[in-house]
């Protein structure tokens, strides 16, 4: 059995006696160390890697058509277009300045819209608002005070006169309105369409034919006169004898200030009051005042001085009464007052 010959000299040796090592660096570096060098790539490996790239993209986004639905869904009015979106989306949220700005007149029309169709369906009349400008009813109606007015069919009280809605002075003990018993009316004075309507409250009912100077009224009111003295006296037909709370005289009496009106029909009465909003009325009495009526021209509505305010025989100006319309729209910021009337009180 022999050994190794020791003058033989290992290859794998240098010549202090220590093995080479094998750097696999070394085999890579030229790429023939490379286990899987000169193979095919794997399929499954490159469709991962494209179907990172289409997810991830250049700038991380998941895929342009995803990223802009994803930026539109987000509200970035920046990036909707009407070729991509539609009118219709786009206008809804784009941030363009005049786009947004028609978006909050519309907005603001629309609310005026909806408040006012509310009110007249509650109301039962158009307008339902209407501003006080004078004083013939104060203290229970101040001028610049905001009133809603309602149907006379709406709202009864007990005990209403004849076949209206309305309840008077004398029957509405349980009926307060504005500071005493009884309704106060809208009425057309003499039932004249082209005269502006008065607001006064309704004291009594009398039939036709009725002596209501001697039966009911009070004598202050028609400075101690009797029948004979006043016009209106008997009653031509059945309806309401009206007084202003701050005037001296029945408007009937015809001699002093006061609406200067015959016994009210019932067919005359366009509505009653039911609340006040203080001051409110002063943005409708502005805003006419301002433009003069020209926004939108409104019929006028009549009513008459207190004695209060011009002293008696005096007659205040005529004023307007008007719904929404053209005006409460052009007004949008000022909502509900603008959907206001204006009347004046005799």
């Amino acid at each position: 059995m022999s050994g190794p010959d020791p003058g033989d000299v290992d290859d794998s040796s240098d010549n202090t006696g220590e093995s080479s090592r094998h750097d696999p660096h070394d085999d890579r570096s030229d790429g023939t160390g490379d286990p899987d060098h000169g193979r095919a790539p794997s399929p499954d490996r490159n469709e991962t890697s494209a179907d990172a790239t289409r997810q991830d993209g250049p700038d991380g986004a998941q895929g342009n058509a995803p990223a802009r639905s994803e930026r539109a869904d987000s509200g970035d009015g920046a990036t909707v277009s009407i070729e991509d979106d539609g009118v219709l989306r786009w206008f809804l949220k784009t941030n363009d300045d005049s786009a947004v700005l028609v978006r909050d007149v519309l907005g603001s029309v629309a609310i005026v819209v909806v408040v006012g169709l509310l009110l007249f369906a509650v109301s039962g009349i158009w307008p339902p608002l209407v501003a006080v400008e004078s004083g013939s009813m104060e203290p229970n109606m101040e001028k610049g005070d905001l009133i809603f007015v309602v149907a006379d069919d709406r709202f009864v009280g007990d005990d209403p006169a004849g076949e209206t809605g309305v309840v008077t002075l004398e029957d509405g003990q349980d009926h307060e309105k504005f500071g005493k018993s009884g309704d106060v009316i809208i009425f057309k004075p003499n039932g004249n369409e082209f005269q502006t309507p008065v607001i006064h409250r309704a004291h009594f009912w009398v039939d036709e034919g009725e002596n209501w100077v001697d039966t009911k009224a009070d004598e202050e009111y028609v400075a101690g006169a009797n029948c004979n003295e006043i016009q209106t006296c008997p009653a031509t037909h059945d309806g309401f004898i009206t007084k202003g709370d701050a005037n001296p005289y029945y408007d009937q009496y015809q001699q002093g200030p006061g609406a200067q009106t015959d016994v009210v029909q019932p067919e005359w009465v366009t509505g009653k009051a039911t609340f006040r909003i203080p001051w409110l009325g002063y943005v409708r009495l502005t805003f006419d005042s301002i433009l003069g009526e020209l926004v939108a021209p409104q019929p006028t509505i009549e009513t008459v001085s207190s004695s209060l305010e011009n002293g008696p025989g005096v007659s205040d100006e005529h004023v307007v009464a008007g719904g929404i319309g053209a005006t409460g729209l052009a007004a949008t910021g000022t909502g509900v007052a603008m959907a206001a009337g204006r009347f004046h009180r005799e």
